[in-house]
């Protein structure tokens, strides 16, 4: 039997006695996921995989007859011991060989199957295992003089992605990568609840307030939030949503494709009568799963959803062009047309170019239809193409490591991630060289702007969903205090135009209301005001967005915040600013702090 047969035969037989039983997929509110109720509707569930193209089994109950090879013959004596004594008589000569045993001719008993015995195939070494998880390696953003540049210009980001990635790594006991962590993704992974704006004409209602840094005692923090509009659920428009679900072979362990399932039912549960769900899967090559479907119908998306199997290469881009063509089918000027994908991100089939996939959803954006992308799994987690797909396609980026992260994502924050208020958010902050030496932005390195794109209508930028919130950190130098850097020889501080006493710098935002092509202005003076003496004295909103900030950047190894706010500051500061917490998430935060602290000593690192 030649090598290959016999590989093919052992994963048979490891298939045989390893695979779990299959069992009915789960019942649903809506009725229940019941192979009857989802054989009436067109899909075959809670039979055996291998009638759907999957190599597994239950073990056999019929008897498997293994033949037992015969017992090893006793190899002759090679050495006599001679008798010593002087005269002794000779030894008798050596008995003669016994007879070869006859050749081994068992049978197995009458109408039981046989399976052939395999020789052991030799065992490779077990290699080191090595992750390819992909990390954009943006720089962090650089101490500004306010003399030389003194507007600093960038757009909203509201993703969660990085924190519930470096939970993962913390929870198994890692410190996370540097460029895993997002220090704005941390941030604006919580809620702040700030001040709410009063309608949706003017979506936002902007929060500051200026502290001194707990790190560095001549600097201080400027903490600017946005507060969205929370539209009422009547006013919401309908969903004319598409699911693309990846079912290639990376997506097979259980918290891929398995949870990815699990997250897309808590979605379902949220849709109402006027929304439509269409399906796509995609490995080796993309199909769709489920044609456009109202909302009325949540089994027989559950039931759709319960046919996935995974195996095969990911033809991400092969997906997306399906997805968006059946989105673009079903367009509706007056609903909120978006495709939701689900993947670890690893695309090598076709395009899976991350330059040639942005220009793609970037076209698609604007036509009307947005992304929205939801990453799974470790080891081989492409992260630099969840961050270029959502940010081009004005949609949000999202790490699901749990169920919990799922309802919080489609539950908690369905209205959040699904129904925006508004898109193309910019701000830009004007510093008084009067008051403020330098000046740097903490985080947002991938959402930098030009200060000309703020004005540019054309230019994209991120998009906010209904009753979300911004925060963004600024560590600021006052005029007087000590600079980073040299002055220059030939600087000079230009006075503010229009007066400007007393003010820190100027505070302006760009929006688009959804679906209009014009950008409105919202704009505020920062001044001494806003500013609180000591942190203590800050509000909590700015005490738990300092710690969460420093922990962050500590993960990140910024060599700005030197070792005088060390892993126990960071507790007692956030354990000053826990608030109500009423899903836990703050007390989460403070685990995972001591988590990284734990894991700094293990490696015997500060």
């Amino acid at each position: 039997m030649s090598s290959k047969s016999r590989l093919v035969v052992l994963a048979g037989l490891s298939a045989i006695t390893a695979a779990p039983p299959v069992t009915a997929a789960p019942a649903a509110p809506d009725g229940g996921v019941t192979p009857e109720a989802c054989q009436a509707l067109g899909y075959r569930v809670g039979e055996p995989p291998a009638r759907r193209g999957v190599i597994t089994g239950r073990m056999q109950s019929a008897p498997v007859y293994v033949p037992q090879l015969p017992p090893l013959p006793v190899p002759p004596v090679s050495q006599r011991i001679e008798d010593p004594r002087p005269g002794a008589p000779a030894p008798p000569p050596p008995p003669p060989p016994p007879p070869p045993p006859p050749s081994f001719q068992a049978r197995p008993p009458v109408g039981v199957p046989s399976v052939p015995r395999i020789p052991p195939l030799p065992v490779p070494p077990v290699p080191m295992r090595t992750e390819t998880e992909r990390y954009p390696g943006a720089l962090a953003n650089p101490v500004r003089q306010v003399a030389e540049a003194p507007v600093s210009t960038f757009s909203i980001d509201v993703d969660t992605a990085s924190y519930s990635n470096v939970r993962r790594f913390l929870n198994d006991g890692r410190l996370p990568p540097a460029d895993a962590v997002r220090v704005e993704e941390m941030i604006n992974y919580f809620d702040y609840s700030y001040p709410r704006p009063e309608n949706a004409q003017t979506p936002f209602r902007p929060f500051v307030a200026v502290a001194p840094s707990p790190w560095s005692s001549e600097r201080q923090i400027l903490h600017v939030g946005l507060q969205g509009y929370e539209s009422a659920a009547r006013e919401r428009p309908p969903l004319n949503l598409v699911f693309l679900i990846d079912t290639s072979g990376s997506m097979m362990s259980e918290d891929r494709l398995p949870l990815a399932r699990k997250a897309l039912g808590v979605l379902i549960d949220q849709l109402r009568p006027q929304d439509g769900v269409a399906m796509v899967a995609y490995a080796g090559s993309a199909g769709a799963v489920l044609a456009p479907t109202s909302g009325r119908q949540k089994l027989k998306m559950r039931c759709a959803m319960e046919t996935l199997q995974a195996g095969g290469s990911t033809a991400g881009g092969e997906g997306l062009a399906l997805a968006y063509a059946l989105a673009r089918e079903n367009f509706d000027p007056k609903a909120i047309n978006r495709v939701v994908l689900m993947t670890d991100g690893d695309f090598n089939v076709g395009v899976a170019d991350p330059s040639k996939l942005k220009d793609f959803v970037a076209d698609k954006r604007k036509e009307g239809t947005y992304l929205s992308v939801f990453g799974f799994g470790r080891g081989n987690y492409n992260d630099v193409m969840m961050q270029t797909l959502a940010q081009n396609g004005n949609g949000t980026a999202a790490y699901i490591d749990s169920l919990n992260e799922a309802r919080r994502l489609f539950r908690d924050d369905f209205s959040k991630q699904l129904f925006p208020i508004a898109d193309d958010v910019k701000i830009q902050i004007e510093f008084n060289p009067a008051t403020v030496r330098e000046y740097r932005l903490i985080g947002y390195e991938t959402r930098m702007l030009a200060r000309e794109d703020f004005n540019n209508d054309q230019v994209d930028a991120g998009e906010v969903g209904s009753g979300a919130s911004v925060t963004a950190l600024y560590e600021i130098t006052p005029a007087g205090a000590r600079a980073s850097v040299d002055p220059l020889r030939y600087g000079q501080a230009r006075p503010p135009a229009g007066g400007g006493a007393g003010e820190l710098a100027f505070l302006k935002i760009r929006y688009k209301l959804p679906g209009q092509p014009a950008s409105r202005l919202l704009e505020r003076p920062i001044s001494s005001a806003d500013a609180f003496p000591t942190l203590a004295n800050a509000p909590e909103s700015t005490r738990w967005a300092v710690a969460v900030a420093d922990f962050g950047q500590k993960l990140k190894n910024d060599p700005r915040l030197g070792s005088s706010f060390d892993w126990p500051d960071i507790v007692e500061v956030a354990q000053t600013a826990r608030g109500q917490d009423p899903f836990g998430q703050r007390a989460e935060f403070v685990q995972l702090v001591r988590a990284a602290a734990t894991a700094r000593r293990v490696n015997d690192l500060p």
